[in-house]
């Protein structure tokens, strides 16, 4: 049985774990442009969703919180980087507007959540 000192920082924070289950999600969304053939779309759609809770859990390995700060801004970063992948999805067809708005309002809600815990780190 692991204790609470057997576990990654990354793995206490709740930015994370809203990362993790939002990729479920995407990684789903990725795996259906496959089925459309839009290959290369669905790729870039797995590396920004992945680049999201990579950066959260390397950077919450960082010494300093201006450097965690730092991988925190690239995590945000990919979050909008998957809103616009989204979109495109659904201008293609691969997902319906449903979807996509349903997503959007997770990608939101975890953009203003790192966005703040970031501004907490650099006060």
């Amino acid at each position: 049985m692991r204790n609470s000192m057997d576990y990654f920082r990354f793995e206490k924070l709740e930015i994370w774990q809203e990362a993790i289950a939002l990729s479920d999600e995407l990684l789903d969304i990725a795996d259906l442009a496959d089925l459309k053939k839009f290959y290369r779309f669905a790729e870039q759609l797995r590396a920004a969703t992945m680049s999201i809770s990579n950066n959260l859990a390397e950077g919450s390995g960082s010494f300093s919180d201006k450097d965690f700060a730092n991988f925190l801004n690239i995590a945000r970063r990919s979050v909008f980087e998957c809103a616009n992948i989204l979109f495109i999805f659904q201008r293609r067809n691969i997902i319906q507007e449903e979807r996509r708005l349903a997503n959007y309002d997770k990608l939101q809600i975890l953009s203003k959540k790192i966005t703040n815990f970031r501004k907490s780190l650099l006060k």
